[in-house]
């Protein structure tokens, strides 16, 4: 599919879609499963073939009957009326900026989101994303092949501080949190307190307790809830961009060819008329 012309036509309905992403999350409450598509249209990328990633293909129903997306056909319903709304977006911007719009709508920290990606209806083959079964080294096998690090596989997880797991959905049941509408470091917190609460805890959630890197970031972002929203921002924006090219780097290209052209002509301006005035003083 062709590439979206980012211009300001399309970063102008951008922002008309965030604000009926907005409403529309607020309402509804939707802000733990719009997250989660976000992340699971994301997850899939491979960066050694470069196929995968952010690019609106679990849309496609090859993708999202896979068994990690169970449920996932409730966001992209939800965001049909949007699209609709807004058809020069593409379904891959859309879907990551409604991922952007949950965490800040729920309290979390204001992630930056730049346009272009490209819809694609090729799927990946099922098995990309995390198994919540397992435990350090899938979790390193699975992010390490997105081209993230050990920082982001902690700071991502802290996003479980949204939502719920349905049984029908994951195997499990229950909430991460005491307040799974609210984006905070609860997460963290809780985590370490163990099963004193009786919340929810994954074999991925252990897992972050029993290794030495991961449990430093857990430790650190369960006192200092400013480092994880730090972390966590750009963590996520560097999920939402998996093999995306931001168009801003064209865009400063295209304005500094724009002005090497203007200050060419402008000087070629200024040589004539310089030759014109010599040549009228020698008549």
């Amino acid at each position: 599919m062709a590439e979206p012309v980012v211009d300001a036509e399309y970063l102008k309905e951008i922002e008309k879609a965030r604000r009926d992403l907005r409403a529309l999350i607020s309402s509804k409450n939707c802000a733990p499963i719009m997250l989660r598509l976000a992340w699971h249209d994301a997850g899939t990328y491979d960066k050694k073939t470069k196929t995968g990633g952010p690019n609106g293909s679990i849309r496609m129903e090859e993708e999202y009957s896979h068994g990690s997306n169970a449920g996932l056909k409730i966001a992209i319903d939800l965001l049909e009326p949007v699209k609709a709304k807004h058809p020069k977006i593409t379904y891959a911007d859309l879907y990551q900026l409604a991922g952007v719009v949950a965490v800040e709508v729920t309290g979390g920290p204001t992630i930056d989101f730049v346009p272009g990606r490209k819809d694609s209806s090729q799927c990946p083959e099922e098995g990309r994303l995390p198994d919540a079964k397992k435990g350090v080294s899938h979790l390193r096998e699975v992010f390490y092949r997105m081209g993230l690090s050990d920082k982001d596989i902690v700071a991502l997880s802290g996003g479980h501080t949204l939502g719920r797991a349905h049984l029908e959905r994951t195997g499990f049941e229950g909430a991460w949190t005491k307040d799974p509408l609210h984006f905070d470091n609860t997460y963290y917190v809780e985590l370490l307190e163990g099963d004193k609460e009786g919340r929810l805890k994954l074999p991925t959630d252990k897992a972050l307790l029993g290794d030495p890197i991961f449990r430093r970031f857990v430790e650190l972002y369960a006192k200092d809830e400013d480092a994880f929203f730090k972390d966590y921002a750009e963590s996520h924006k560097k999920l939402s961009e998996l093999g995306f090219t931001p168009p801003r780097i064209r865009l400063v290209k295209a304005i500094l060819v724009r002005g090497a052209v203007a200050i060419a002509v402008a000087a070629a301006v200024v040589i004539l008329s310089y030759l014109y005035e010599i040549k009228k003083k020698m008549e």
